[in-house]
Order: C-alpha cells, then structure tokens, then sequence
C-alpha cells in the first residue's frame, strides 16, 4: 500500500511493515461483523509525516476502478484491516487492506460514508481540497 501526495515521506507499506505497527487484534469489536486485525490510519500516516496543507485523502482500490476522497478530520478513527490471524486479508474478505470507519454515520459532512470503506485499498494520497471520486459511479468496493 502506498501513502503519497502532500506528505514529507512518502512510503510504500508491506504486509510485514504493517505488522510492526500498534494493533488492533479484533476489528470485529470496534465494527461488528467485521474479520480481521488492523492498524490505525494515524498510525500509518504518522510514518509518512502529512504535510499541514492535507485536508482530504484520496483512497483507490489497488486496481484503480474505485476512489473516495474525504475529509482527513472525519477519518481520524479508520482502520486499515491488513490481516487475519497471522495471513494476510484475504481478498473475499476486502484484502490485502480494507480500509474502515469505524462510526461512518457519525461523520459530520457526509464526505466519509459506508462508501468510503473500501476494499482492495492500494493507495492513500493527501491532498489540499477534495478530488473526485468514483462513488456516485460505483458502489461495489464499499
């Protein structure tokens, strides 16, 4: 997965990178029905020093069919499901990374929804504004 865009560093993270991450063992009990283990965003995006002129991210599937850009303020809380027990995420379940929120329906302007969940996540880019995106187009991989 790669964290680019407004950042200091940018980095590409590797299943075994993840892993040396806080985690979070049991996804399911932040977003019930939910597989799998997971690292905080903040956590990643720490590595990769966000630039203070990032308001969005940009967040498309690793095949490129799928964008959502939101708010950074409203995904504070996301979860990047990497693995389940010590494999990674398989695709049937949204892998290699999923990327969640946990409380999409508490975000406060509608730019993070269910449909900023996404699956088969492949790259985060910080941007200065939002960027358009393909949920009014495409559901499938929320």
């Amino acid at each position: 997965m790669i964290i680019a865009g407004l950042v200091g560093h940018p980095v590409t993270l590797s299943f075994e990178q993840l892993a040396t991450l806080p985690q979070i063992e049991d996804v399911g009990r932040l977003v019930p029905g939910r597989k799998g283990a997971a690292v905080r965003l903040h956590d990643v995006l720490a590595g990769a020093r966000p630039d203070t002129a990032a308001t969005h991210a940009t967040l498309a599937s690793s095949d490129g069919d799928f964008t959502a850009s939101v708010p950074l303020d409203e995904i504070g809380n996301a979860l990047l499901v990497y693995r389940l027990g010590d494999q990674p995420l398989p695709e049937s379940l949204g892998g290699p990374v999923r990327f969640l929120i946990p409380d999409a329906k508490a975000c406060h302007s509608g730019g993070a929804d269910t449909c900023a969940n996404v699956k088969f996540l492949g790259s985060i880019t910080l941007t200065a504004g939002g960027r358009p995106d393909t949920r009014d187009e495409k559901t499938p991989h929320a």
